[in-house]
């Protein structure tokens, strides 16, 4: 609609428009909210009554300036893909705020011109906590960040000394990795490495958490050298620290009346404003059509393939790349930690949650006003193990009957470690284990422990990613997943089950697809999603939450390049897109080089993916292109995919030196190691290298791109 020319308005025009204004104040009368929110009938319903948007101001990027501002002295960097960075930046800087007295400031590592590090005050302070993924790359958030220090010679803002840019900055690092994985912590150690030769002064030890192993020990042990050096560098009194009452991060206001159309039930962004379409990435999911068809089930697992429509978005993607799908929290968790916060009956209180330090990015640190309902089931991670600091915090809050064992599992590592971090137990489960031990009703026995604690204790809910297992060539507007539905019983002296989180989410999802009659054992998830907008019931068609992650993992360039692909279980997902692109190529006319696929599982008969789509796709691929496959549980001795790359090593090696490219997909811990040394082997035996020439061979080959690794531990 354009606006009038003409200033004045008739008196017509006056009596229609107070009429519409009182009709729209009798409308949002009858709309307000009291205890509860009610669902809107539909995502269109959801969108008209928005709430008008501001213009957003211009947001500034030289955190030096706003350091300034805010008499800020320090500053903690993340590069976080999962939250986890995020959130020990978060916990580094309320200790160092609350403990220590010093004004900190939290930072999203993309949210800032880190070219204006060359004007950090000599008595400030950056940390650097940095995630690495995949082979060696930087998080999404990162990269900006990245390609600075790429760069032959950084320009910064002002620096005058070319060689040395950054002589004036002093920093800390701590790296979050996984020894699994090749390259592992590189992108800290290169930050670190290109800090320091541009003229940095790294303090202390540049720390290491290796999530293989225990990513929170190695954090908290990190930290035992990093405050006395911390409180060295800014002539702090380590012994004069505040021990007074904890202060809250968060603000708490439960809401008695407020409009339905500003209360958030699960969405994952603020609304969008009307003028200007919605752009759909990390920060802003899109919520893409999705079926499903089970591939194969056993007893203890199901194998879905699932197809998700792009086409209603701005999302592409390229063959080999990542989709992220954003979870929700199952009720059954949701009403144990509710009931034993004492919060079962208040469920659908509506809520605003608000940093206390109103200078902070961040004020919200979800969609919000929301209730406890929303927020156990779509905003905060209430399944994952709890950290021993977060239930170190606790203490001072539960019960005096409880404080010793909760003390006993927060200090000792080993009792954390057999009760809770080997046996993947939740913040309710471990409340739930407290109450047991002392005898308490479960109803409000740790109602004393303050919500906005709960808050600062559990991270944020983050979506789980899946490689790609179509080609971006045949569907560019359809994703196809592969996803196996993960429940195990972690201790034999119970029956108790530990449920991921997004399969078993996906699962509901799919029964309600294919209008199969739900699993009485399993969770009960509320798949309808926020104001019921991811089930049209009535058309039988469900959403879910979802964007891409790009990766490197691609086919090469030349498609008359030699492949072999490695990948057991669902391990194979990103070689369906690549075999299923060259049967594409090849039937277009183009040549296409040589494809060998090893696939393995346990049993032909049982979970043979993608089965009956092999024969056709290779027969078009023709000669020097084949299947091999290894089923574990068909012979006495079980083979695996690493026994059948043996099985055929003069004609792998062969293809390698012709120029192929090696893929493997699948377990980093076993499968990747011993896949990767089955390629040493080669070298070795075939190619006549010592052990260390075979070696530097191998790790060429990677630093080349021709032996890449989509994996996971």
């Amino acid at each position: 609609m354009t606006r009038s020319s003409n200033p004045l308005l008739g008196t017509l025009n006056i009596i229609l428009l107070g009429t519409i204004g009182l009709g729209t104040v009798a409308w949002l009368a009858r709309n307000r909210l009291t205890d509860s929110s009610p669902k809107a009938d539909n995502q269109s319903t959801a969108k008209s009554v928005q709430p008008a948007k501001e213009t957003p101001k211009k947001r500034e990027r030289n955190f030096v300036k706003i350091m300034q501002q805010q008499d800020r002295q320090v500053i903690f960097f993340y590069g976080s893909q999962t939250g986890t960075a995020e959130d020990y930046a978060s916990r580094l800087a309320k200790e160092c705020t609350q403990k220590y007295g010093i004004h900190a400031m939290v930072a999203d590592i993309e949210m800032y011109d880190l070219r204006y590090l060359d004007t950090v005050p000599n008595d400030h302070l950056v940390f650097f906590i940095m995630a690495t993924y995949g082979e060696g790359e930087p998080t999404d958030n990162a990269v900006d960040f990245w390609e600075i220090l790429a760069e032959e010679n950084p320009e910064f803002s002002e620096s005058n000394d070319p060689e040395k840019p950054l002589g004036n900055l002093s920093y800390f690092a701590f790296g979050l990795g996984n020894k699994t994985y090749e390259h592992y912590n590189e992108v800290i150690r290169k930050v670190d490495r290109d800090l320091t030769r541009l003229g940095a002064h790294r303090i202390g030890e540049c720390g290491e958490g290796d999530d293989d192993n225990s990513l929170e020990e190695d954090f908290l042990a990190w930290q035992e050298d990093m405050w006395p050096q911390f409180c060295k560098a800014l002539n702090i009194d380590e012994t004069d620290t505040n021990t007074g009452p904890r202060q809250p991060v968060y603000v708490i206001e439960e809401l008695v009346d407020v409009e339905s159309d500003k209360v958030y039930t699960g969405e994952l962004a603020e609304w969008p404003s009307d003028s200007a379409p919605a752009i759909y990435d990390a920060k802003r999911p899109y919520n893409a059509p999705i079926t499903s068809r089970e591939l194969s089930a056993t007893s203890d697992r199901h194998c879905l393939h699932m197809e998700i429509d792009i086409s209603g978005s701005n999302l592409t993607y390229q063959t080999g790349d990542h989709i992220a799908i954003w979870p929700i929290n199952n009720d059954h968790e949701v009403m144990r930690l509710a009931k034993l916060l004492g919060l079962s009956h208040k469920l659908d209180t509506i809520i605003n949650v608000k940093a206390v330090d109103s200078t902070v990015a961040k004020q919200h640190p979800f969609p919000v006003p929301a209730s406890y309902r929303t927020i156990f089931r779509h905003y905060l991670d209430i399944c994952a193990p709890v950290s021993r600091q977060a239930l170190m915090s606790l203490i001072e809050f539960v019960p005096a009957a409880s404080k010793e064992f909760l003390r006993k599992l927060s200090t000792d590592k080993d009792e954390y470690r057999i009760r809770v971090g080997d046996v993947t137990r939740n913040l309710g489960e471990v409340l739930e284990l407290l109450a047991e031990s002392e005898k308490m009703k479960f109803e409000g026995a740790f109602s004393s422990v303050p919500f906005d604690l709960i808050l600062e204790s559990v991270s944020r809910l983050q979506p789980r990613y899946y490689s790609i297992s179509s080609s971006a060539k045949e569907s560019p507007k359809t994703v196809a997943v592969t996803v196996v539905t993960l429940q195990y019983t972690p201790e034999k002296s119970t029956d108790r089950t530990v449920y991921g989180v997004n399969t078993n989410y996906l699962w509901r999802v799919h029964e309600a697809v294919n209008r199969i009659t739900p699993d009485a054992i399993l969770p009960p998830y509320y798949i309808d999603g926020p104001r019921d907008i991811l089930y049209d019931r009535k058309e039988g068609r469900l959403f879910v939450p979802v964007h891409i992650r790009k990766s490197q993992f691609k086919l090469p360039r030349n498609p008359n390049v030699p492949v072999i692909m490695i990948g057991p279980g669902t391990g194979v997902a990103p070689f369906r897109g690549f075999v299923r692109e060259r049967a594409l190529l090849k039937k277009s006319g183009k040549p296409i080089g040589p494809t060998l696929l090893f696939f393995g599982c346990r049993r032909s008969d049982e979970d043979f993916l993608y089965h009956e789509e092999w024969p056709e796709l290779f027969d078009t691929l023709g000669e020097g292109s084949r299947l091999i496959t290894a089923f574990s549980r068909e012979t006495d001795k079980k083979v695996y995919v690493q026994h059948r790359l043996m099985e055929n090593g003069e004609e792998v090696w062969n293809l390698i030196e012709q120029g192929a490219y090696i893929y493997v997909c699948g377990d980093a811990k076993v499968m990747a190691r011993d896949v990767n040394q089955t390629f040493v082997r080669f070298a070795h035996e075939l190619g006549g290298l010592d052990e260390n020439e075979a070696q530097e061979y191998v790790k060429n080959l990677r630093n080349t791109g021709r032996y890449q690794e989509d994996v996971w531990s």
